[in-house]
């Protein structure tokens, strides 16, 4: 297949915990970039590390989608994560970027329900004044549960 035939897009994935890591690693620290193809359309997702968060807008312009990652078995960041959500949702260049809040390692016994962890956000709030279409699944990126919802939520962004 020849390049010609895709469409690129480009998709920054931001958080404080990190995709497909156990709880014994480290968090992303710079950036990792992982190209997919989804429905003969060409996607790069950027993954950005939580540490990165001060450089985060320098990655913004060419972002049309927002992939952002919260650690749900990390409840002292929970705060923490809010306030970087909310920052890269006023972020200008993103104000018509659709958005997938991730919250993650939900296989983990000591995570916190999801309505809980909804409610510490005020995810109902922030979606009824967010100028973005946003989606929130949870999922474990280590056991690959919800993985397949993520990858329906790609492929229908893809299609716009």
């Amino acid at each position: 297949m020849k390049s010609v035939c895709f469409s690129e897009r480009r998709v920054n994935l931001h958080g404080l915990g990190e995709l497909g890591a156990t709880p014994s690693t480290l968090p992303t620290v710079g950036t990792n970039l992982t190209d997919l193809t989804l429905k003969r359309k060409k996607l790069t997702v950027r993954e950005l590390g939580g540490c990165m968060g001060p450089i985060w807008p320098s990655y913004f312009k060419d972002c049309s989608s927002v992939m952002f990652m919260v650690d749900s078995a990390n409840i002292a960041q929970i705060s923490s994560s809010c306030i970087q959500l909310l920052s890269v949702l006023s972020a200008e260049p993103l104000r018509s970027a659709s958005v997938l809040i991730l919250f993650n390692k939900r296989d983990m016994h000591c995570t916190m329900s999801l309505v809980e962890v909804k409610s510490l956000f005020r995810m109902d709030d922030i979606i009824a004044s967010a100028t973005q279409p946003i989606t929130t699944l949870e999922l474990s990126a280590r056991s690959g549960e919800g993985l397949q919802e993520v990858l329906s939520w790609l492929e229908s962004i893809t299609v716009k």
